[in-house]
């Protein structure tokens, strides 16, 4: 029998400066899933990317692929969405970036584009989902939050299916999203989309903090069944790894969220 397909949403600086204890974590933590989105990729050459890719299929049974995003941001400083993916379990079948507008006429809302990915998972409960990625800039994380509405729409038009995964780094809590600002959030609003990471999480790492940035939204019919109850969460890879706080935080200031789906 087929074991459920985990997948994970992670906020790291991954680039040329990366630092090797850190690498190493990140090998162990993309075996742990079937998909995993990295956020925050730094890599204008892709060359932190390839080292990545080479170490994972090197020495392992299992062969992973990525797909990666251009690189995005309104300024000098750009991020990719990068997605690594377990062979045998998975496979792209399409893939667009989100165009919310251009930025010279106001209309363009996301300060990093959603990077539209679809899936095609032929041995778990739901056979093709989409995953929309989104790392918020703090100062919009209510507008863009609430865009991802328009995202969603458009990515069922043009991908065929309403099932799907939104996730990513929301910055969607403390001073960034208040109680108050729910109630202009259509993602919220609309009881379709079930928010796997609640408002009381904690996906930062840092002692000093204590906010849910860091989210997983599932919507679809066949995607909300597929989920294994219980199985979305934070993974505090501190206690797995018995890493101090200094040690923590070199690796990234947020703990990834996860969640798993079950076979067919």
């Amino acid at each position: 029998m087929c074991e459920p397909s985990p997948a994970c949403s992670l906020n790291e600086a991954l680039g040329e400066d990366i630092q090797s204890h850190t690498f190493k974590f990140i090998l162990a933590l993309v075996q742990r899933y079937d998909i995993i989105l990295i956020q925050e990729v730094r890599d204008a050459d892709l060359s932190a990317v390839k080292t990545l890719m080479n170490k994972l299929n090197s020495p392992s049974k299992e062969t992973y692929s990525y797909i990666v995003s251009d690189p995005l941001g309104h300024s000098t400083y750009k991020e990719r969405y990068l997605f690594v993916y377990r062979d045998s379990k998975v496979s792209v079948v399409n893939s667009y970036l989100y165009n919310d507008g251009s930025e010279k006429t106001g209309h363009d809302i996301f300060s990093r584009d959603p990077f539209v990915v679809k899936f095609s998972l032929p041995y778990s409960a739901i056979c093709d989902f989409i995953i929309i990625p989104q790392h918020t800039s703090p100062s919009s994380a209510v507008k863009e939050i609430d865009a991802l509405y328009d995202v969603f729409l458009d990515a069922k038009t043009k991908l065929g299916t309403d099932n799907m995964l939104i996730m990513g780094d929301l910055n969607a809590d403390c001073s960034y999203v208040k109680p108050s600002d729910w109630a202009y959030i259509r993602l919220r609003k609309d009881n379709k989309f079930q928010w796997l990471i609640p408002d009381s999480a904690d996906t930062t790492s840092a002692i000093t903090t204590n906010c849910a940035y860091d989210r997983i939204i599932a919507v679809g019919s066949e995607m909300n069944n597929a989920v294994i109850d219980g199985s979305a969460g934070i993974y505090n890879f501190s206690k797995v790894f018995n890493f101090n706080n200094k040690m923590t935080l070199a690796v990234s200031d947020h703990y990834p969220v996860e969640v798993s789906l079950g076979t067919a």
